[in-house]
């Protein structure tokens, strides 16, 4: 097992993201939202009318990117928002996105305490985000959502799935990082968790109210892993 101290973590991540959003190269970068996200605000909408997205509600996108997902919020239900990246080119690609709009970005690693008020917060983003911690940083950020959020108010949280994924077993077992579930990405060079939807359930189950668990289909080319599983949920703080 390879074992990388947190601040080399961020640091290659912040320089890994940095070259991204200025040259591109691993991921195909978008600024449409993440289909899973509007998946959950329709649900949202349905299961409770515009209750929690308006023009008085908050959210904070923990690791927002170029802003896409905060945008598409904004633009639609008019709300106001905070972003968080541990980029300083992709929060600088989310300012200019998002002129006009009551949207504020922040260069912040989300393992350090949230700089926001207690129990302000309608909806917390953490899309593809927290896997880059380790277990510690995770249960504190998980800590400082809870503190963050309004009473009954939502965390949508995206992440990878390890159920039924076979590339996810195979970086587990070729490149395994010091903390069981994760591994050294091996283009990224950081640590990388990947849950277990049991996992996921129990890191909640203090806290929140699952009230729905979307998962991706397992994806097969040729034969071979395809496309990573991810897994969605919708969780209420109680």
């Amino acid at each position: 097992m390879r074992y990388m101290d947190n601040r080399q973590n961020k640091n290659k991540g912040r320089a890994f993201w940095n070259n991204e959003y200025k040259k591109g190269g691993h991921l195909k970068l978008s600024e449409e939202p993440s289909e899973d996200l509007v998946k959950f605000t329709g649900w949202l909408i349905r299961e409770h009318g515009r209750e929690f997205l308006n023009p008085i509600a908050s959210i904070a996108d923990l690791g927002c990117g170029n802003g896409r997902n905060l945008i598409y919020l904004s633009k639609t239900f008019a709300v106001r928002g905070t972003g968080f990246d541990i980029s300083e080119e992709a929060i600088s690609q989310a300012k200019k996105l998002s002129v006009d709009l009551p949207l504020t970005y922040r260069t912040h690693t989300i393992s350090d305490p949230l700089p926001l008020p207690d129990n302000s917060q309608t909806l917390v983003l953490d899309m593809m985000t927290s896997h880059f911690l380790n277990e510690s940083e995770r249960k504190s950020m998980q800590s400082e959502v809870v503190r963050v959020l309004k009473p009954n108010g939502w965390l949508f949280w995206k992440t990878f799935l390890l159920d039924e994924d076979s590339h996810a077993k195979r970086l587990l077992n070729e490149n395994p990082a010091e903390e069981m579930g994760s591994y050294i990405h091996p283009k990224i060079g950081v640590s990388e968790h990947v849950f277990t939807e049991a996992e996921i359930t129990e890191s909640l189950a203090e806290n929140f109210i699952v009230h729905k668990i979307t998962k991706s289909h397992r994806h097969r080319i040729g034969g071979a892993a395809g496309k990573r599983r991810s897994i969605s949920v919708y969780a209420q703080k109680k």
